[in-house]
């Protein structure tokens, strides 16, 4: 029988729930919220472990319901890094009181902060099933993965699946809908999360630079898609991505910029967004088209 146990967690900080639940990032695609966010991912450290999370906001706090066996303090840190309640939301509030664009976006998408996968495993898996096809595509194959060989919770009235275990995703032989090539490359995904390598707390502590170079000896995973797996997954949340165009773009036309920037230009200009620049990335491209043009 599935165990159950409840904590909580502050947000520290200006942080709507509905806003990030409702992100659509990734493999999310949430189009309603009812009051939950519901979750189900392998933990941290233990990727042979899933655990289901009901998330609910109170006020200042995150009330979370546990469903599985793990423990609880790990699954509540994980759950703070995957909102973006691990870091001050004040000092963030404080950049959009110095910034105007800034201060204007949070206005138009009051308590928006990234909403990051659950850990870089499943990032990386999900590079793998998205690569070179359109989101909708990537997030039924990623279903169908998790309905076949994953691991099922019902959470508030819905059932949510999570990623299956490495020792499982290694003995992935095919899924229907996935090129043949594919398969080698989760198989590759497995082994090295089985090794530790992609260990959040690994990569973390290499920082964000080598940790990129580290996940790029991946098969299929280039400079693109390392640093999803390593800034939106692990929480850096101050760096700059220079090769996303639509935030560039973004950038440009909400701060009137006349002429386009090299990226040491922008990454000088971007000092401004310091220490959250990957936060400040995040709110430009997701709530630029919320203002008036």
């Amino acid at each position: 029988m599935t165990t159950s146990t409840s904590t909580t967690i502050p947000t520290r900080g200006p942080f709507s729930l509905k806003e990030l639940a409702l992100f659509g990032f990734g493999h999310r695609n949430e189009r309603s919220f009812d009051g939950v966010m519901r979750m189900a991912f392998r933990v941290d450290h233990d990727l042979e472990t899933a655990v289901g999370v009901e998330v609910r906001q109170d006020g200042d706090e995150l009330d979370l319901t546990i469903h599985g066996d793990a423990d609880p303090e790990t699954v509540a840190a994980q759950v703070a890094r995957v909102v973006s309640c691990d870091h001050d939301g004040e000092g963030f509030a404080e950049l959009g009181r110095r910034d105007p664009v800034i201060g204007a976006l949070q206005q138009a998408a009051p308590g928006l902060r990234p909403a990051l996968f659950y850990s870089p495993y499943e990032a990386a898996v999900w590079s793998v099933i998205s690569a070179r096809r359109a989101r909708a595509q990537g997030i039924t194959l990623r279903e169908r993965l998790n309905e076949a060989h994953g691991t099922a919770f019902e959470l508030a009235g819905q059932t949510v699946t999570a990623l299956p275990a490495p020792s499982t995703l290694a003995a992935l032989t095919d899924l229907p809908g996935l090129p043949a090539d594919r398969i080698p490359r989760l198989q590759a995904i497995a082994a090295a999360a089985q090794r530790g390598d992609l260990d959040v707390g690994r990569l973390v502590a290499m920082g964000p630079e080598a940790a990129q170079l580290a996940v790029q000896e991946l098969p299929g995973i280039g400079p693109f898609y390392s640093a999803l797996i390593v800034v939106r997954a692990c929480g850096f949340v101050d760096v700059l991505p220079t090769d996303e165009a639509r935030s560039r773009q973004a950038v440009h036309d909400l701060y009137g910029l006349t002429t386009p920037m090299t990226d040491d230009e922008y990454a000088t200009f971007a000092d401004r967004w310091k220490p959250y620049r990957t936060w400040a990335v995040v709110l430009i491209r997701a709530a630029a088209h919320r203002l008036p043009a």
